[in-house]
């Protein structure tokens, strides 16, 4: 077929080396969502929203003579408490799973045209000198920014798991998840535990951000085109878990950058949403 061309070996190893970078970022992303959505019941929607506006925040700070990294200094902590606040006003007036999705879609429209007044709806790009290092490694271009987000992401993806898994805290979480009331009986202090893991998700949001705002130019509009991979990501990694984004994320990654080298850039889309509808079919389950 004329549209299917065989790459060569180098190219193709490249184009696995650069899915695996962006579908880091697909992880990071999805990995306060997945934990939302799985261990609190809501779907909050203005995660990629506050992903931007971290990016922006980044940028705006950044142009002003300040490190990008050392930006997550004054990011982190400020989206932490935004999570958090955003969270206590959901569970004050009992916003079902259902409605969390209605209100946060909104709230993503309110920061996206905050974005847009602020910055303009015009393309920003962060110059930096992260931008400017890259080193080979067996023959393969390695662009510093997006092994920095490989590093963020497979970090703070362990360090999740490792918290949810071995520590107390992690422990009341998820048995708050598996039934509420029974926890409850039992001491766990759902509404703290809550507002914990709430603005550690949307601190992990600002920190993708951070890694958004490295490696990629950025426009309000673009908040809506990384909602639907993202979401395959977490579905197919599965609800409340703290590695399966990143695994499933890569997953989608290499297969899109694959397809790519391969096909046409038109079809890489196609990729994140066959995989899921793949995974719907054969588990239907797996979303619950």
């Amino acid at each position: 077929m004329s549209g299917f061309t065989m790459p060569s070996i180098t190219l193709l190893a490249q184009s696995i080396l650069s899915g695996m970078f962006v579908g880091a970022l697909y992880g990071l992303i999805g990995l306060g969502l997945s934990l939302s959505w799985g261990l609190l019941r809501l779907i909050n929607l203005a995660h990629f929203a506050f992903a931007f506006l971290a990016a922006y925040l980044c940028y705006q700070m950044a142009t002003m003579g300040m490190d990008p990294l050392l930006t997550l200094v004054v990011i982190v902590p400020l989206f932490f408490a935004i999570g958090a606040a955003l969270h206590w006003a959901m569970a004050r007036f009992q916003i079902t799973p259902f409605n969390s999705l209605l209100v946060t879609f909104g709230l993503t429209g309110i920061v996206e045209a905050i974005i847009q007044s602020i910055w303009t709806a015009d393309f920003r790009k962060l110059e930096s000198s992260y931008a400017e290092h890259s080193f080979k490694f067996a023959g393969l271009y390695v662009p510093l920014p997006e092994l920095i987000t490989l590093a963020l992401a497979a970090g703070l993806s362990f360090g999740v798991w490792s918290v949810l898994r071995y520590s107390d805290l992690g422990k009341a979480l998820r048995a708050s998840a598996e039934d509420a009331p029974i926890a409850a009986a039992f001491g766990v202090h759902q509404q703290r535990n809550a507002l914990l893991l709430a603005g550690t998700c949307s601190a992990l949001a600002s920190v993708a951000g951070v890694c958004l705002a490295l490696g990629f130019t950025l426009a309000p509009s673009q908040i809506y085109a990384w909602i639907g991979v993202v979401f395959a990501a977490v579905m197919l990694g599965g609800l409340g878990r703290a590695l399966a984004p990143l695994v499933a994320g890569i997953v989608i990654g290499v297969s899109e950058a694959v397809t790519m080298a391969v096909t046409a850039p038109s079809w890489a889309p196609l990729v994140s949403f066959t995989l899921l509808i793949a995974i719907l079919l054969i588990r239907p389950g797996r979303a619950a």
